[in-house]
């Protein structure tokens, strides 16, 4: 009650992480790069995705947009953090099949759109068009939800206790 009093709330948040990109669901493991498999980044989930419009998962703030576009880091109202890798090794494409629509610093809804890729592109050039979410700070929980065909912007893929 005293901590309630003044503003202060230790008990665990939780948030509901939805599909960034629309497509087929997998587990980390089924991501054909250690980095993701193995879990180095952190925990999450990847997508398969079916189109190239890439939303945000949770309210929040972009963290970063890498210069090549490939990947957005996002971090929630939560404080939770998250990585989303479009493809893998698309890093040296330089850029080319992707339109970023958000900058670092921007505030960003759930579901607001943040890149555009071209899959075409991504399929013939990248090793795969596999999306990664990955989490990359300390939560207390993580429940995934894997096996499923989501939608951006509408299908819960995580559920995350900070």
């Amino acid at each position: 009650m005293f901590k309630k009093l003044f503003g202060k709330n230790d008990a665990p948040k939780e948030e509901k992480v939805v599909a960034p990109v629309s497509g087929k669901v997998v587990p980390l493991s089924e991501v054909p790069d250690p980095t993701f498999s193995e879990k180095m980044m952190g925990d999450g989930v990847a997508i398969i995705p079916s189109e190239g419009k890439i939303v945000s998962p949770v309210d929040g703030k972009i963290l970063q947009v890498f210069p090549t576009k490939h990947a957005v880091g996002i971090e929630s109202k939560a404080g939770v953090e998250y990585l989303i890798h479009i493809g893998l090794e698309t890093v040296s494409l330089n850029g080319e099949g992707f339109e970023a629509h958000v900058s670092q610093g921007d505030k960003v809804s759930s579901g607001d759109p943040l890149i555009t890729v071209d899959l075409d592109i991504i399929s013939e050039k990248a090793s795969s068009t596999i999306t990664p979410i990955v989490i990359t700070n300390e939560v207390s929980n993580i429940e995934s939800y894997t096996d499923q065909e989501a939608k951006h912007g509408e299908t819960v893929v995580l559920n995350i206790t900070k």
